[in-house]
């Protein structure tokens, strides 16, 4: 019941967010947006956290002062959070054929193949990199998301 209510909670935020002008007397552009926007050239460039925030400081000193726009990439990651759109790592095989989950999530070697789960790189000691990730997003969020709207639940009955 706690997340079901969290979860509410994150919408009608985004919501706020996504009606909230970027700055005073901006009318084509809300906060969610630019966010949402910046997120996306981050993703689609490979960017660090750093060059999220290199840019977020560039269009700070361009757009007027009082802007509504949160200066740092983890301040930001806090609007986009509600839209439940995280993800569980699961580590796997470089063959593919096992997943480190479960009752294997602890095995440093696969089980049918012998492939080491990590490369170690030496440098200031070692350090264990995994070869393979998986990254699992779970839809129960984003169902829940589409059905607390009364719009939408009329859409998605036509679908059952």
């Amino acid at each position: 019941m706690k997340n079901r209510r969290q979860t509410r909670l994150g919408f009608f935020y985004l919501l706020k967010d996504s009606n909230e002008p970027l700055w005073d007397k901006c009318t084509n552009h809300s906060k969610l947006l630019v966010v949402a926007q910046v997120f996306t050239i981050k993703s689609d460039h490979r960017l660090s956290e750093a060059g999220y925030d290199k840019i977020i400081e560039w269009m700070r000193s361009i757009i007027p002062k009082g802007n509504r726009l949160k200066e740092k990439f983890y301040a930001a990651k806090s609007i986009i959070k509600p839209l439940g759109l995280g993800y569980h790592k699961i580590y796997m095989c470089t063959n593919f054929r096992i997943l480190y989950y479960f009752e294997d999530a602890k095995l440093t070697e696969c089980k049918t193949c012998g492939h080491s789960r990590y490369k170690l790189i030496t440098g200031r000691g070692m350090t264990h990199v995994t070869l393979r990730k998986l990254r699992y997003f779970s839809i129960t969020l984003k169902l829940q998301m589409l059905f607390m709207s009364p719009k939408n639940v009329e859409h998605m009955a036509l679908f059952t």
